[in-house]
């Protein structure tokens, strides 16, 4: 994994996954704890709604959504967008999985993978891969301007 220079520890591969519970588009509280023992999570987080790169990565999860969503992984897409802007993204893309509002307290959630960039308010494009019991599996960090590679997720989900 890249690291980007912020001042967060870095979550790492092998390492415990920071458990949050934050609302997502339809405002019902979604848990990381909530799929433990049931579940491994993608958890992308990415920096705003309605921008191009954003949508564009966030449309091969819809587009592929069997393979990002089924028995064996649930995605969790995070930004620090509101609860209200991610209803309307949601609606406009068709995405039919949940985007996180990590609005308030600004970026925490993101802060705690690593992934919050302190000179731009947003996340950074980071993506980690939780198996069942907790742990992390894989680990991306890109800025907000570098693009990530979905087939990169969907081996990463193989593997587990």
């Amino acid at each position: 994994m890249t690291q980007v220079g912020r001042p967060f520890p870095t979550i790492a591969s092998g390492d415990v996954a920071p458990d949050f519970t934050l609302h997502d588009q339809n405002n019902e509280e979604i848990a990381l704890r909530r799929y433990r023992g049931d579940r491994a999570v993608l958890v992308i987080f990415y920096p705003l709604a309605f921008t191009g790169v954003c949508t564009g990565e966030l449309a091969r999860v819809r587009d592929d959504l069997d393979t990002f969503q089924n028995d064996d992984v649930q995605t969790l897409a995070i930004s620090v967008d509101s609860v209200y802007a991610h209803k309307i993204f949601a609606e406009r893309e068709g995405y039919d999985f949940p985007l996180l509002s990590d609005f308030w307290p600004h970026g925490a959630v993101a802060a705690s993978f690593g992934a919050f960039d302190t000179d731009t308010g947003v996340a950074n494009r980071g993506t980690y891969l939780v198996d069942r019991s907790g742990i992390v599996r894989y680990t991306e960090l890109n800025r907000p301007g570098q693009p990530r590679n979905a087939d990169d997720w969907v081996a990463a989900i193989t593997a587990l």
